[in-house]
């Protein structure tokens, strides 16, 4: 089950285009260091729903570098 963001506000500081081209992991970690509540990593076209949850920043992941990140 995932977690619950124990915020409704998104953290302040680093825009999502900082973390392409980081390997998958470091990025996960920096963004929960960075106060990301939720963190999901997905491969490249994934099916996902599109509903917007503040606090959860994605990641699109192929061959372990982040190729994109947005927020939601």
């Amino acid at each position: 089950m995932t977690p619950m963001p124990s915020s409704s506000v998104p953290p302040e500081g680093a825009p999502p285009e900082s973390y392409v081209g980081l390997p998958s992991g470091r990025a996960e970690q920096l963004a929960r260091d960075r106060g990301w509540s939720v963190v999901r990593s997905l491969p490249p076209g994934s099916i996902i729903t599109m509903e917007y949850l503040e606090g959860r920043i994605n990641f699109e992941v192929k061959d372990g570098t982040v190729t994109r990140c947005w927020l939601g």
